[in-house]
C-alpha cells in the first residue's frame, strides 16, 4: 500500500517537462496577413508590414493579426502551442492563422519562457544536467548583435550551433558590408530636399542642420563618384568625405540622429503620400523608381553611411561599375569576420559549427577563431552515411583522344577545349543511368560551351543535338529568367520560381523516361542548384564538375581581401601563401558543396567526376572531403573511366 506522502513523491518523479523548442523567422516566412505575404519580395513585405503599425493608419486598415493589449490572450494562447510541441516554420503558421495572431511578433513573446536564446542547452552553469531547450533562428537574427539585442536575446552560458558553417564567413561579411549607387545617392537626395523643402520650418533648428548634414555628405559622394568615373578599385574614407565642409561634420552625432529620428522612414512615407497625389514634384525624382514598393533609398544610403561612419580597419571602400547598366557606385566590404564573431564566442559556453561538406577546414581556424588557443578547438569529421562501394570518384585528366584538360582561365575558352569537354561529357552520359548535373565554372563559361556545342557539324548531329539524344538537356536559368535553354532569353519569371519550375520539369523527364535514359541538367558552381537541393536517387547518379571555380584574383575585393590577410602574416613569403590557401580553400569548398548535392541517404549511390588536371595534384585533392578522397581514382584514360562507370552501375542494377 502506497501511503500520500509516497504517492506524492512518485507523482512529482513520474512528471517530467519535455523539450522545449521555438521557432524564430523571418516576416516573408511566418507573415499570415494575406494582403501582406502575397507580395514579391522580403523587402516588399517588410516594409509594408511597418507601414500597417504606423500610427498615421487608419485602424480599419491596420494589420489585424498584430498582437495588441487587447489580444494578449490570443499571444499567450499562441505562445502555449508553439511551445506544447516541436514545431517548424510552416506548422508555426498554421497556429497563427487559427488562433488569429502574427506568427512573427507573437514568437517573440515566448522566447522567455524557453529559456535559451539558440538552440541547445544541457548543461546549466553549476554543471547539473537540465532539461533540453531549443530555440532555432536565421543566421542574421543570431549573427547581428542589434538584432540580438533588439530580441532580447542573451547567449551567455548557452551552447551555439550553426548549421551550413561553410556559410559562415560569407554571411558575416555580407551582413557588415554595404553598397549604393550613384542613381540611388541622386535619388536619395532629391527625396530629401522635397523633404526639407516641405517640413523646414516645422522641424527644429538641429535637424534641420542634421538633414542638411547628410545632404552634405551625399554631395560629396556624387561629386567622388562623377570625378572618378573610371576603372573600379579601392577608395580611401578620406576621398569619399573630401566636399565642401564634410570635415567639420560629426559623423557620430550624425550616425545617432539618423538611427534614432526614423529619418528614412519619414522621407519615404512622405515622398509615398506625395507620389500618391500625383505630385509633378516627385514624377520628376521618381523617374527612374520602379512602382512595386522596395526598400526606400533613403535606407539604402543609411546603411551606407552606417559603414562610412563606423570603419572597421578590417574593410575597406570601393568603386563599383555594374555591367548590365553602365551605372557606377560604391560598396564597402568586411573583410575579416573576426571581431564580429569573436562577441557570440565570448558570450556563450560552446559554439558548434556543423556541415556536411566544410572541408578545408583550415580557415574556420585561422579566420574566425584565431584568438582561441588551439587545445581549446575540437575538430570532428565523420565518415560518409554510405559505404565505399556505393561512390565512385574519378579525376578525369585527359579525353579519349589523350588531349589535356587543362580549365584554366587562358585556356578554357579555345575550340579544343570546349569540344573536348563536350565530347567527355556525352561518352559519360551515355554510360550513366537516370538523371546527372554538370557544374561548370561561371554562367558566362556555360553559356560560351552552350553556344559552341550548337554549331553545326560537318558530319551530322551537332555535339547539342547529340547530347539531347542521349539524354534531355535542361539548363539553370540566370537571374530573373526562367528557361531551359540560355539561347531564348524569355525573362518570364523570377529566379526561385525558373528554379522550382525547371527542377520540376527535370524530375519529370527522368521518371517518365524509357530504360533509365534520365535527363542531364546543366548548372553553374556557386549558382542556385549548387547548394541547398537533393539530387537523390534516380535524381543524381553522377555529379560533373568541369574545371576550377576561382574567381578572379584582379577583381577589386580579392585583391583587397587578399592583401588584408597576407597583411596578418609576419614575412611577404607567408602572407602570399596564406593568401594563395585562403583563395584555394574559398574555391574547393564551393566544389565539395556541389559534389555533395549527389549523395543524400544512406542507400544513395552515384558517381563523381572531376574534369580538370589540376584534380590530380596533392594541393587541390587534399581539400576535398575525406569520402571523396578515400575513394578517388585517378585516370589513365577514358576508355578506363568509361569501363569502370558502366561496371559500377551494372553492380547497382538490384538496389
Amino acid at each position: 500500500m502506497l501511503d500520500y506522502a509516497d504517492a506524492a513523491e512518485t507523482a512529482e518523479e513520474s512528471v517530467h517537462e519535455g523539450l522545449k523548442h521555438l521557432t524564430l523567422g523571418s516576416r516573408k516566412n511566418m507573415c499570415v496577413n494575406p494582403k501582406v505575404n502575397k507580395l514579391a519580395s522580403a523587402t516588399a513585405i517588410n516594409e509594408r508590414c511597418l507601414e500597417l503599425q504606423q500610427s498615421k493608419t487608419l485602424p480599419a486598415n491596420r494589420c489585424p493579426y498584430l498582437p495588441t493589449q487587447d489580444n494578449k490572450p490570443l499571444v499567450h494562447d499562441f505562445r502555449d502551442r508553439a511551445l506544447a510541441e516541436i514545431q517548424d516554420i510552416e506548422d508555426l503558421g498554421t497556429v497563427g492563422r487559427k488562433v488569429g495572431i502574427c506568427p512573427y511578433y507573437a514568437t517573440r513573446t515566448a522566447i522567455r519562457p524557453s529559456e535559451v536564446h539558440m538552440f541547445i542547452t544541457v548543461i546549466n552553469s553549476n554543471g547539473q544536467l537540465m532539461d533540453n531547450q531549443i530555440v532555432t533562428l536565421p543566421y542574421p537574427l543570431l549573427l547581428q548583435k542589434s538584432a540580438r539585442e533588439a530580441l532580447d536575446i542573451s547567449l551567455h552560458d548557452h551552447i551555439i550551433i550553426i548549421d551550413e558553417a561553410h556559410n559562415l564567413m560569407d554571411a558575416i561579411s555580407a551582413m557588415y558590408s554595404a553598397s549604393i549607387s550613384l542613381k540611388q545617392l541622386e535619388l536619395g537626395r532629391a527625396q530629401l530636399m522635397l523633404y526639407l523643402q516641405k517640413f523646414r520650418n516645422r522641424l527644429k533648428g538641429k535637424n534641420r542642420v542634421y538633414v542638411t548634414q547628410i545632404v552634405r555628405v551625399i554631395d560629396s559622394l556624387v561629386g567622388f563618384l562623377k570625378a572618378n568615373a573610371t576603372a573600379a578599385g579601392v577608395v580611401s574614407i578620406s576621398d569619399l568625405l573630401a566636399g565642401k565642409g564634410v570635415d567639420q561634420i560629426n559623423m557620430f552625432k550624425l550616425s545617432k540622429y539618423i538611427q534614432e529620428s526614423r529619418l528614412a522612414r519619414k522621407v519615404d512615407g512622405y515622398v509615398t503620400f506625395v507620389e500618391d497625389q500625383s505630385s509633378k514634384d516627385v514624377a520628376v525624382i521618381d523617374s527612374t523608381q520602379p512602382k512595386e514598393r522596395s526598400t526606400p533609398v533613403l535606407t539604402l544610403i543609411e546603411n551606407f553611411l552606417m559603414a562610412l561612419m563606423n570603419p572597421s580597419k578590417e574593410g575597406r571602400f570601393f568603386r563599383t561599375q555594374e555591367e548590365h547598366d553602365g551605372g557606377i557606385g560604391l560598396q564597402y566590404m568586411l573583410l575579416d569576420p573576426t571581431y564580429h564573431f569573436r562577441e557570440i564566442v565570448d558570450e556563450a559556453r560552446a559554439v558548434i559549427l556543423a556541415g556536411g561538406t566544410m572541408s578545408p577546414m583550415d580557415d574556420y581556424i585561422k579566420h574566425l577563431f584565431a584568438y582561441v588557443p588551439r587545445e581549446r578547438i575540437m575538430l570532428l569529421s565523420c565518415n560518409h552515411v554510405i559505404p565505399p562501394s556505393n561512390l565512385l570518384a574519378w579525376s578525369i585528366a585527359q579525353d579519349s583522344q589523350g588531349n589535356e584538360f587543362n580549365f584554366t582561365f587562358q585556356n578554357r575558352n579555345s575550340t579544343a577545349t570546349i569540344q573536348s569537354a563536350g565530347r567527355t561529357l556525352l561518352e559519360l552520359i551515355r554510360s550513366i543511368p537516370d538523371g546527372v548535373v554538370a557544374f561548370f565554372s561561371s554562367y558566362s563559361y556555360l553559356d560560351a560551351c552552350v553556344r559552341a556545342w550548337k554549331q553545326p557539324s560537318t558530319s551530322g548531329l551537332s555535339l547539342w543535338q547529340q547530347l539531347n539524344t542521349a539524354k534531355p538537356v535542361f539548363l539553370e536559368p540566370r537571374s530573373g529568367h526562367a528557361t531551359n535553354d540560355t539561347a531564348s532569353g524569355r525573362p518570364t519569371k523570377t529566379a526561385s520560381a525558373a528554379t522550382e519550375s525547371l527542377l520540376a520539369s527535370y524530375a519529370s523527364a527522368i521518371h517518365d523516361s524509357p530504360g533509365h535514359q534520365g535527363a542531364l541538367l546543366l548548372s553553374v558552381i556557386n549558382g542556385s542548384l549548387s547548394e541547398g537541393i537533393n539530387f537523390s536517387d534516380h535524381l543524381g547518379r553522377a555529379v560533373i564538375v568541369f574545371g576550377l571555380p576561382f574567381p578572379n584574383p584582379h577583381s577589386p575585393e580579392w585583391k583587397a581581401k587578399m592583401e588584408y590577410i597576407a597583411s596578418k602574416e609576419s614575412s611577404p613569403a607567408a602572407g602570399k601563401a596564406a593568401a594563395q590557401e585562403f583563395y584555394e580553400n574559398a574555391t574547393m569548398r564551393a566544389v565539395n558543396q556541389a559534389v555533395g548535392r549527389a549523395i543524400r541517404h544512406k542507400d544513395d549511390f552515384a558517381g563523381i567526376y572531376l574534369v580538370d588536371r589540376r584534380y590530380g595534384g596533392e594541393r587541390i585533392r587534399g581539400k576535398l572531403p575525406g569520402w571523396i578522397k578515400g575513394s578517388l581514382r585517378h585516370s589513365s584514360g577514358m576508355g578506363e573511366v568509361l569501363q569502370g562507370t558502366r561496371e559500377f552501375f551494372k553492380s547497382k542494377e538490384h538496389m
